[in-house]
């Protein structure tokens, strides 16, 4: 009612009375006494109902960004301790790649001497054995010779001398002194050589 009054009142007053000049421009003290009551009370009910919600939602805003903010910044920690855990696990796998390339190359070195140690062994053994061999085949060469050369230096010996060699140990005695000579001659005519 006092809203709908006021207009009235204005009404009323520009009738009745005549502006000029500044006075013009500047309302009239009543005007002026209720636009600040009505002022006073619209600032009273945003101070009390408006101002409160805008004052929730922009903590709430606040709250939110600073969560966020912390957010990041804590996830922004994380992701510089896993860079730092990852660069770790790294730097310790390359580590461990070097140790197992030298441990490759030792253990390699380590084979190849032993494969050499163990062909040298093998080596000798197959020269010894064929040495052994070879004598064995000598010795088995001599004995056979030793047993032709008799045969036939008794057979020989017999049909010189004219009497038969057919005692066994009078034949070993005639061919043992022959092939005794025959070694001699031998061994004399390599010693003349050298």
């Amino acid at each position: 009612m006092i809203v709908a009054a006021l207009p009235a009142a204005s009404i009323q007053a520009a009738e009745t009375e005549t502006v000029e000049g500044w006075r013009l421009l500047v309302p009239a003290s009543y005007d002026l006494f209720w636009s600040f009551v009505v002022l006073v009370v619209i600032a009273a009910v945003f101070y009390k109902l408006v101002l409160p919600k805008f004052q929730a939602v922009l903590d709430e805003r606040t709250e939110k960004i600073e969560g966020g903010l912390a957010q990041a910044a804590h996830a922004q920690e994380e992701a510089a301790a896993a860079k730092a855990e990852y660069e770790q696990q790294l730097q310790d796998a390359r580590t461990e790649a070097a140790r197992i390339r030298e441990d490759a190359r030792t253990e390699a070195t380590a084979i190849v001497a032993e494969a050499r140690d163990k062909a040298t062994t093998e080596q000798a053994r197959i020269a010894e054995t064929a040495r052994a061999q070879i004598e064995a085949e000598r010795q088995q060469a001599s004995v056979q010779l030793r047993a032709d050369v008799g045969s036939l230096a008794t057979e020989l010996a017999s049909k010189i001398v004219g009497e038969s060699l057919a005692d066994e140990a009078r034949r070993s005695r005639v061919v043992e002194r022959f092939l005794d000579d025959l070694d001699a001659q031998t061994t004399a005519t390599a010693g003349k050589g050298n």
